[in-house]
């Protein structure tokens, strides 16, 4: 992908890295036809276009799709860091999945209405699932898919809450592979159905130069102020990856860029990969694209994707306010200042080349929320994007660029098909076992009732699955164990229950040990790994805090009655700044917070932040205080600087 070209490949993740050489090589054309034929199956089957005489049965879309992404995936995605040759054995497993699949889509009528399965065939399709779970995954990811997928035969043996409905292993395979369970339900919806418009309008938007026009836009409103390139990437980064919707392609994509950028003016490496880390991480979350857990949201709470991505915008500015605050701290308490005014691109020339790209967004959220268009919404934004390709000479979308649009489409949906298929075996091993209920009643147990410790351990647990670079299954797992306990326990908001699940699922990205996205960053910006990630983890201290604002005041997520944003929102935002002053040792608008004061003021920033009467007007009080002290303190050290 052209905005990983400046990367080298060991920066990478596994799922982030393709072997598929030049543009036309042998390798890249039979990617490209395996992914358009994919993509040409999806568009019958979400449009209601007849092949043959006939519409196509989900069934058969659901084998068919499946075939054609594994294939192209065993293509594209290297075995092991740093393969760039094919070797015979990955052209055997891409034959392998693809004939299965059309075998298994030609019995797609059987396998409904008659209980048809194959279980040889199955457990070759279990296991070509498992090796590209590996390696869009790693080795962490491979090892909870196998554990979860192999549970049933083990349920009736497993200690206390955990116990559950055993199966024998054909019958595993065959709820696995063949049923709604499985394969043929909801992960497979989501990547084939939901999310497919969402991946070719992502790659149309790249393709068309969208990555590079967010990036001179936030450069042109951001760049001259102090710590400009830093802003710039947070800016750059909430853009590019609400249209990507990976952590680790916006890390790729901007920080090859930006992170230089910030070093150059001053920021340390160890920073600089950290503001890039969270800003990417951010990203996935940002409206109005979002990233596979938004989708996913959706399909496990039965509401519209307007609904989530509604839902979404406060928490996210919230979260982006405070990464820009701490940036803008530092830079300020260390003199850094932003790039001269000749070196940065035009705002009016900027938005002149890059109003298609804006007017395809807005359209887009029209599209979703005002018409209900839903995941048909992505495809006509795609028609609109290449229409407007053809006002500008050097957009024109010419036979070339419509190949590399072609050849990116397909990198996104293969690395994406190669992420979520796996994850049905994590699904029907729970749900088959009927295991999801007796979590949940063990939470409530194990919590003693107490809505604190049920709350806790959800965390706990999304940590330890989410530091494996699991976000996704460990949303869908605590979703259907964790999320009722909660939700039945407490009285609380689903949809706020939810967003609390995703949001620390996903924030194990930027959190030691594994913390994969600060890592990567770190990489690119050649400063230490361990140093950058518990940078990120400070920086991103917003994204700690904020799901127990909204779990607890479900109108930051604009449900229920939103009177109270009148006086919570106030208090979060002054509680932000407050926070972010003592973490970074400055306050805005009141200078350098110095070494005494910086814990109790940050502590003071998170009570007055935190929703509920009594926190608030404690909280008021004891920042008033620290304010106080903070202004105090200044103006004596002027007195003696001055005398």
């Amino acid at each position: 992908m052209s905005e990983q070209a400046s990367v080298p490949d060991e920066a990478l993740p596994s799922s982030e890295i393709t072997r598929l050489g030049g543009l036309f090589s042998w390798q890249s054309i039979l990617f490209v036809i395996l992914s358009v034929c994919g993509l040409g199956m999806g568009l019958a089957y979400i449009f209601g276009i007849p092949l043959g005489g006939k519409r196509l049965l989900e069934g058969e879309y659901y084998w068919i799709f499946i075939g054609m992404f594994a294939a192209a995936a065993f293509i594209a995605l290297p075995a092991y860091a740093g393969q760039k040759k094919i070797p015979v054995h990955d052209l055997v497993a891409a034959a392998l999945a693809l004939g299965i699949s059309v075998v298994f889509a030609m019995k797609a009528w059987d396998i409904v209405q008659a209980g048809w399965y194959n279980v040889p065939m199955g457990i070759v399709v279990m296991l070509l699932m498992l090796e590209l779970s590996r390696r869009s995954g790693g080795l962490p990811f491979l090892i909870v898919v196998i554990v979860l997928g192999a549970y049933p035969l083990i349920a009736d043996r497993a200690p206390g809450l955990l116990m559950g409905i055993p199966y024998d292993f054909d019958r595993m395979v065959e709820a696995h592979i063949f049923r709604a369970e499985g394969m043929m339900g909801i992960t497979t919806k989501i990547v084939a159905e939901i999310i497919l418009g969402f991946l070719v309008f992502a790659g149309v938007l790249l393709a068309t130069g969208a990555g590079d026009f967010f990036i001179n836009l936030a450069n042109a409103i951001f760049g001259r102020f102090r710590g400009g390139p830093a802003k710039v990437s947070v800016v750059a980064s909430a853009f590019f990856g609400s249209l990507s919707g990976s952590i680790f392609s916006n890390i790729a994509g901007t920080g090859a860029i930006t992170i230089p950028t910030m070093k150059r003016i001053g920021y340390p490496p160890h920073y600089a990969g950290a503001i890039e880390a969270c800003a990417s991480t951010g990203g996935v979350i940002m409206p109005p694209v979002m990233g596979a857990i938004a989708f996913v949201m959706a399909i496990t709470l039965g509401v519209d994707y307007a609904v989530v991505m509604v839902a979404a915008i406060i928490p996210s500015l919230l979260y982006y306010f405070g990464l820009l605050l701490q940036v803008d701290a530092y830079a300020a308490r260390n003199n850094l200042k932003g790039l001269p005014r000749d070196q940065l691109p035009k705002a009016g020339k900027t938005f002149l080349a890059g109003w298609p790209f804006l007017l395809v967004l807005v359209f887009l959220v029209w599209g979703l929320l005002y018409k209900r268009w839903e995941y048909y919404a992505p495809w006509y934004a795609c028609l609109l994007m290449i229409g407007l390709s053809f006002l500008r000479r050097e957009t024109w979308m010419t036979p070339l660029r419509l190949w590399e649009t072609l050849r990116q489409i397909g990198i996104l949906v293969t690395q994406t098909a190669a992420i979520i298929l796996p994850i049905a075996f994590v699904v029907s091993g729970m749900t088959i076992t009927g295991v999801t209920g007796s979590i949940t009643s063990g939470l409530v147990t194990l919590g003693g009732g107490n809505l604190y410790l049920v709350v806790m351990f959800g965390i706990v647990a999304c940590f330890i699955m989410g530091m494996a670079g699991l976000s996704i299954v460990a949303y869908i797992f605590l979703a259907v164990t964790m999320a009722p306990a909660i939700i039945e326990l407490g009285g609380l908001n689903p949809i706020a229950v939810h967003f609390f699940i995703l949001y620390y699922a996903m924030l194990a990205a930027i959190t030691p040990p594994i913390a994969a996205a600060a890592f990567l960053a770190a990489t690119i910006a050649r400063s230490r790994p361990v140093q950058t990630s518990f940078t990120a983890m400070r920086l991103g201290v917003v994204i700690y805090i904020v799901p127990l604002f909204f779990l607890f005041q479900p109108a930051l997520v604009l449900q229920g009655d939103l009177t109270p944003l009148v006086y919570v929102l106030p208090s979060i935002v002054i509680g932000i700044m407050l926070i972010a002053g003592g973490f970074e040792g400055y306050l805005l608008g009141f200078g350098k917070v110095r070494g005494l004061l910086r814990l109790p003021l940050a502590a003071a920033g998170f009570v007055f932040s935190f929703p509920g009467p009594m926190m608030t007007l404690a909280g008021g009080i004891a920042s008033a205080i620290m304010v106080a002290l903070v202004w105090f303190d200044n103006r004596s050290q002027r007195a003696a600087a001055s005398a």
